[in-house]
């Protein structure tokens, strides 16, 4: 805890994944939602909960929490009544019977294979041995023929074992005992393996209700299905910050007052019902804001939300002041003339050391120099807040051991600084942190103070352009009237189209494998709308749209530098 008058220091974790569900059937299309849970958000439970003195501030997104639940629930029902997994990945590793035609076996065989290949494979000879045999057998077609079952069974237990967090490979004996057999696992093997899995999977948000209890961290949440608000509320704002960009052949998104209330609703109603709580504070998907946005957050009564540095810093411009004038503004929240929400800015630069620079440093040398860097703004800046703000999932398997050493020394060190106070937003505002006056807000996001990540390239403009052309559908099939249960199937359908991560990866050099399988996942969405609505899907959606890309990546995907999974 800081000395009277110290630096305040809010680390922002926001965890998010995409629905990677398909709603109608049930089945999921990719395995990232489970694998970071039992990786990612079991560790950042872990490492606060060994330092019990350090607080942070821990954003879900509402349709990632009730994939953690769907999923603790199939794999429960998986071991004690011998139900189906909804997930093939997850469903080899439980089903005694592996696949037998060899287009599924090498389907396996590739996903097993999509980790981080510095950290999480080579890391274990047992498993780079296993990846090395399988990067034979793919360049020798005919060589999957001679893929025994009990290959496929080492490499999916590994391929579990290396996505387990830190904290559990320490700390499960189960685990260490999986490790240190390292082959020949047996169906009793993928079966412990499997109830290790259910065990983080049913107790990871229970971990962060029981830190929230003891006033450890502050809970927050992100509108329902991840949708950028601002550009539900009006498509145009775009041009707020990017006036040249050309924008979709669609006016405006219809109704989309309605539809961002709606997500709102039902992230509260979700996060309620998981947290047993109301949040007090909103991180608005991919911290895109706007006068409008703001505006409906107080109506909703948020205290605090946030968004980047340069969405300050062209709102700041806007009113008159040059950047010499602006430095000290960044370390206070901000209220839009006539609002009540607070609004906090991501110091870019400490947020991206950790989320882009620091992996290859030693942990100690990397705290230190963000230390270094607090402390000199705890010169200059005595009594302000600094907002570190970044994803809670996406950088840590770059980092050796998922991140463990830094994490560890990271909460340590901050924790017991003299100068420096780790809290949370809501704790700033009720300890009277100055809140400044901010005439208006230039809509933009975390991204360059823009929403060029999401809309302004044509294959950005053409998914909106395809989202429009459902909702009118949607609209009027609403009009002419549906049951109350299609209604709701067909509302909650419409808001994960409406999601952000979509429009993220359409466009721009993104790797070309991503590329597709967003595309697949989104016109997936929307047909499935159109088939609830009772109407044929148009045409275009059974193509491709998106172009270019950029070079397949092995071991995973990436976002602006850190793994997307």
């Amino acid at each position: 805890m800081s000395a009277e008058g110290g630096l305040k220091v809010v680390l922002c974790w926001h965890m998010h994944q995409p629905q990677y569900r398909n709603l109608i059937s049930g089945d999921y299309r990719l395995p990232w939602t489970y694998l970071h849970a039992i990786k990612d958000y079991v560790d950042m439970a872990g490492h606060l909960e060994a330092v019990p003195s350090a607080r942070a501030v821990v954003n879900f997104a509402p349709v990632l929490l009730d994939q953690i639940r769907d999923y603790a629930d199939q794999v429960r029902g998986c071991l004690e009544r011998g139900a189906a997994i909804r997930d093939s990945v997850l469903a080899a590793l439980a089903d005694p019977a592996l696949p037998a035609a060899a287009g599924e076996r090498a389907a396996l065989m590739h996903a097993c294979l999509r980790a981080n290949e510095q950290n999480m494979i080579r890391r274990f000879p047992a498993y780079q041995r296993l990846a090395e045999l399988a990067a034979l057998f793919d360049r020798h077609a005919h060589a999957l023929y001679y893929v025994d079952d009990q290959f496929l069974v080492d490499l999916l237990v590994w391929y579990h074992l290396a996505w387990l967090g830190e904290t559990v490979r320490r700390q499960d004996s189960r685990v260490k005992a999986l490790m240190e057999k390292e082959k020949e696992y047996t169906v009793h093997d993928r079966r412990e393996l499997l109830a290790v899995i259910a065990e983080l999977l049913e107790s990871v948000l229970g971990r962060y209700a029981a830190l929230a209890d003891r006033g450890q961290i502050e809970l927050a949440v992100s509108p329902y299905a991840h949708p950028i608000l601002p550009l539900l509320l009006d498509l145009g704002c775009a041009s707020e910050a990017m006036p040249d960009a050309p924008l979709p052949a669609l006016a405006h998104y219809p109704g989309g007052e309605q539809r961002a209330r709606w997500h709102l609703q039902e992230a509260l109603a979700c996060f309620e019902r998981h947290f047993g709580r109301a949040p007090t504070g909103c991180w608005p998907s991919e911290g895109g804001v706007s006068d409008a946005t703001l505006k409906l957050l107080d109506e909703f009564g948020f205290r605090w939300t946030a968004s980047g540095e340069d969405v300050l810093h062209n709102s700041l411009l806007a009113a008159g002041e040059s950047r010499e004038q602006q430095q000290h503004c960044l370390y206070h929240p901000h209220r839009v003339a006539g609002g009540n929400t607070a609004c906090f800015f991501r110091d870019d630069r400490l947020s991206d050391r950790i989320g882009f620079v620091f992996s290859d440093w030693h942990a100690d040398d990397a705290v230190a120099d963000l230390v270094r860097h607090l402390e000199h703004i705890a010169e200059a800046f005595e009594g302000h807040v600094v907002s570190i703000i970044l994803d809670g999932e996406n950088a840590w398997e770059h980092y050796p051991e998922n991140g463990y050493y830094f994490l560890s020394a990271l909460y340590r060190s901050l924790a017991a600084h003299p100068r420096i106070e780790l809290t949370t937003f809501s704790e700033c505002l009720d300890q009277g942190v100055a809140v400044e006056p901010l005439p208006h807000l230039v809509a933009g996001s975390w991204v360059h103070g823009t929403f060029s990540t999401w809309i302004g390239e044509t294959d950005k403009n053409r998914g909106w352009e395809m989202l429009g052309d459902a909702k009118r559908a949607y609209d009027a099939a609403l009009a002419r009237g549906l049951a109350q249960d299609q209604a709701r199937a067909a509302g909650e359908q419409l808001a994960i189209c409406e999601g952000s991560d979509w429009f993220w990866w359409f466009g721009g050099d993104n790797p070309a494998d991503t590329v597709s399988d967003f595309d697949q996942l989104y016109r997936m969405h929307l047909a499935h709308l159109y088939q609830l609505l009772a109407q044929e899907p148009p045409e275009y959606l059974a193509h491709a749209f998106t172009h270019g890309g950029g070079t397949p990546q092995h071991g995973g995907t990436m976002r602006h530098g850190k793994a997307l999974a």
